[in-house]
């Protein structure tokens, strides 16, 4: 059955990670999670073109200025999500992560995987389904030759 709420909540997450990650059509675009194939669909009725997931690129050569995590996953399921867009991310990527209201907890654990992977926390924003939780990374690849 068509249930509107869950529509509007969903085109207000992608609403919201838009606006934090700063996307246009401009930027490559990865996705996962989930929902990654619902949100791909969501982002094409918006104009967005230049979007795919890890099953789509055949070669991870860090070209994607955005990536973009959704779903109603575990913290564990979404850090596996993360391990598989990084080696698609550029070194001054940006983001967004849908935490689902329903796990408590897991936002710390998300947290410290953003800040491992080399990425700076901007912003937290609450939806109807969760916190989407945006970040920003600040040349990987200096920090990465460092270690």
């Amino acid at each position: 059955m068509f249930q509107p709420h869950l529509v509007q909540s969903r085109e207000q997450v992608v609403d919201t990670m838009i606006d934090l990650t700063r996307l246009s059509n401009l930027h490559r675009t990865i996705l996962a999670g989930s929902d990654s194939m619902e949100l791909y669909l969501a982002l094409r009725r918006r104009g967005l073109t230049r979007v795919a997931t890890p099953t789509m690129c055949r070669i991870a050569r860090g070209q994607h200025a955005i990536g973009l995590v959704a779903g109603q996953d575990s913290s564990s399921t979404i850090e596996g999500a993360l391990n598989e867009i990084s080696p698609f991310l550029s070194a001054h990527a940006a983001v967004a992560v849908l935490i689902d209201s329903r796990q408590s907890g897991s936002g710390v654990r998300i947290r410290s995987k953003l800040q491992q992977m080399g990425f700076q926390i901007e912003a937290g924003v609450r939806c109807q389904t969760g916190l989407v939780l945006s970040a920003c990374r600040q040349d990987f690849r200096q920090m990465a030759n460092a270690a």
